[in-house]
């Protein structure tokens, strides 16, 4: 149950990550254009979950958290070039490795350091 809120918060923070893009980029703010942009991470953060088994140690910052960023950031990047008419640039890489870096590693400290029942 704590695992699947934990999921549903960091899914929260990817589409916080693509709604703060649009914003600023002033390439919309409707609920279609944050999920045409949150979409490709929120794969990847699916597929990053599943390869980490991170349900189990959901507050994990290393190794799970690092590799949950790095799978997110990968297969997001991949998918958007593949299937979207988003690019992605050295600029665009560096900025989502780090926000979504800060995002979900952040959750992670906050999980540890609030609910002693996740470490």
């Amino acid at each position: 149950m704590l695992a699947g809120l934990l999921f549903v918060i960091d899914a929260a923070l990817i589409l916080l990550f693509a709604l703060l893009g649009n914003r600023s980029h002033g390439t919309g703010l409707s609920p279609v254009d944050i999920a045409s942009t949150a979409w490709p991470f929120l794969v990847g953060l699916t597929v990053a979950w599943l390869l980490t088994r991170s349900w189990s140690r959901a507050a994990q910052l290393w190794p799970a958290g690092i590799i949950i960023v790095g799978i997110t950031v990968a297969v997001g990047m991949v998918l958007r070039v593949l299937f979207t008419d988003g690019g992605a640039e050295l600029s665009f890489i560096l900025v989502a490795t780090g926000t979504l870096g800060v995002f979900l590693l952040g959750r992670r400290l906050l999980t540890w350091l609030l609910l002693p029942c996740s470490r």
